[in-house]
């Protein structure tokens, strides 16, 4: 069984999208689609713009929504299942009908700028912490004062923890001294998939609700429970407690290949999926769109 994963934020880069909207009439229509919907030219942006351009929380979700699923709906694919790493759910959801293309592209911005006035609101950042058990960074979070939490489960040996600035600058110590090879500060806007972003989880709980979900045509193991869904209101759900819950990377991939994947096809810019499964299973074949 062929399974499709889609990357989240981070995955970025100036130039990302520009051969596929020149070369393929179905691109290009669909990018200035986008343009029109979100009432700015994104494409302009991504093509020509400045890594600074990319970095705003609003440019960049989009942006890497575009370029994962775009090139994913003009290679026609028929995925036997979907995964996505945080942002990337949403493209997951568009390849396996659960969510039309507009809609999507609608939640997503949104998504964004909640998140972007969430961090504002409640300052945050976030760390990885490298080569130490799951069960050691949750225990040394839970003994830190304020807040931070696990936030990815990306493979074996690589967690990523969120939180308050001052808890997680603390708990990286601990790390260390716990032995983590390392535990580093990330560039990042905020503390992702932490309890900071609860008013990001409340604003979108609203446009989800309100936005109609189909019944997916595969299974999307979705990240709050790695688990596999194919019931609209479930995949609701999940998607709403997806932004102050964990990504749980590890579990979703091992599940999809105890449920018969064989083969992951990462959609979208960078190689970060492929890298972080092949550490998860040496068994499987793991390749780019």
């Amino acid at each position: 069984m062929n399974a499709y994963v889609f990357p989240g934020q981070g995955s970025q880069f100036v130039g990302m999208g520009k051969a596929l909207y020149e070369e393929n009439a179905q691109a290009k229509a669909l990018f200035e689609k986008a343009n029109d919907i979100l009432g700015f030219r994104i494409t302009d942006l991504m093509f020509e713009g400045t890594e600074e351009d990319l970095r705003q929380t609003k440019v960049t979700q989009p942006a890497v929504f575009l370029c994962s699923v775009i090139p994913a709906i003009v290679a026609g694919i028929t995925p036997d299942m979907v995964a996505g790493h945080s942002l990337g759910e949403f493209s997951a959801l568009v390849l396996s009908g659960a969510l039309s293309f507009e809609d999507a592209l609608v939640l997503v911005s949104k998504r964004a700028m909640a998140m972007q006035k969430a961090c504002e609101l409640n300052p945050g950042t976030m760390s990885a912490v490298i080569k130490l058990s799951d069960e050691e960074v949750e225990s040394i979070c839970a003994s830190v004062d304020g807040v931070v939490v696990a936030a990815n489960y990306n493979c074996p040996g690589q967690i990523i923890i969120s939180g308050a600035l001052s808890a997680v600058e603390s708990a990286n110590a601990k790390m260390l001294e716990a032995g983590a090879k390392r535990a580093m500060l990330l560039k990042v806007g905020g503390a992702f998939h932490s309890p900071l972003m609860e008013p990001a989880r409340a604003e979108l709980a609203e446009a989800i609700q309100a936005t109609e979900f189909h019944s997916p045509k595969c299974p999307i193991y979705q990240n709050v429970d790695a688990s596999a869904h194919t019931e609209p209101a479930e995949i609701k759900a999940n998607l709403v407690a997806q932004l102050t819950s964990p990504v749980r990377w590890t579990k979703s991939v091992q599940n999809m290949i105890a449920d018969g994947a064989v083969s992951f096809t990462e959609c979208g810019p960078g190689t970060v999926l492929q890298g972080l499964i092949s550490k998860i299973s040496k068994e499987v074949e793991v390749k780019a769109l």
